[in-house]
């Protein structure tokens, strides 16, 4: 086990001990009887190697995301509705460097098991992008997959999601409104850690939550924040 995740293991009791906590989760969702491993991942860039210095925790909006997917195999669990229906799902946990590239595609082997793809799929509702996550980004932080994806399940699990369907319904909605919800459903952030990635057309993608090489919420660099908090926002339901 790397040093960054036995910091993040020690810190699983108090983290989960806060009252009131409320872990992330699907709306629904029912791990299917039988998983196929999907295809081993392409590597589709350079690998680089660099000193982790901060992560980035890319939380994905699901009806968002699968408007633009409807049809692809590789995505079917996560917009199909088979296995449940879902919201804020986990993108990644992606390794940064202090500066220049993030570290990525450090190995491709050993490939995720059928059982971390179980494990984990209620969190990530599509095996071919778990396996992608750990071939790009976790294999530049973790010895194993398992360790990977123990890292981003306790950093998941930790967090309490706004109510972005709530909130979509509200009159005049801005960027600076969803990070005002996240932050006091999470008092350990500030708006400052809460990066937004938005379509052209203003929708919400994905929250890019911000933590230092200790995992403690950090002010997201500017290339990693989005829009201000004056800019409009829109957050499609899709269901």
């Amino acid at each position: 086990m790397k040093p960054a995740v036995k910091r993040l293991a020690l810190a699983v009791p108090i983290a989960l001990a806060v009252p009131g906590t409320a872990l992330a989760q699907a709306y629904q969702c029912r791990v299917p009887d039988r998983i196929e491993l999907p295809r081993p991942p392409r590597q589709d860039s350079t690998t680089v190697r660099a000193p982790v210095a901060r992560y980035t925790l890319a939380v994905s909006w699901s009806p968002e995301f699968c408007r633009s997917q409807r049809g692809k195999a590789a995505n079917d669990y996560q917009c199909s509705g088979k296995i449940g229906r879902f919201g804020f799902v986990l993108h990644g946990l992606w390794p940064e460097a202090a500066k220049g590239p993030p570290p990525q595609w450090c190995a491709l082997e050993p490939r995720p098991s059928i059982e971390d793809i179980r494990t984990n799929l209620c969190m990530t509702p599509a095996p071919s992008l778990l396996e992608h996550e750990w071939a790009k980004h976790g294999s530049c932080m973790a010895v194993t997959p398992a360790g990977y994806f123990k890292v981003a399940s306790i950093l998941w699990n930790s967090l309490r999601l706004p109510d972005a369907d709530k909130l979509s319904r509200r009159e005049g909605l801005t960027a600076a409104d969803l990070r005002r919800e996240f932050v006091r459903r999470n008092p350990g952030f500030t708006e400052s850690s809460v990066g937004l990635q938005v379509s052209n057309g203003g929708w919400l993608r994905e929250l890019r939550l911000c933590y230092d090489k200790d995992f403690m919420p950090t002010p997201c660099p500017p290339r990693g924040f989005g829009p201000k908090g004056a800019v409009p926002l829109k957050i499609w339901r899709g269901m």
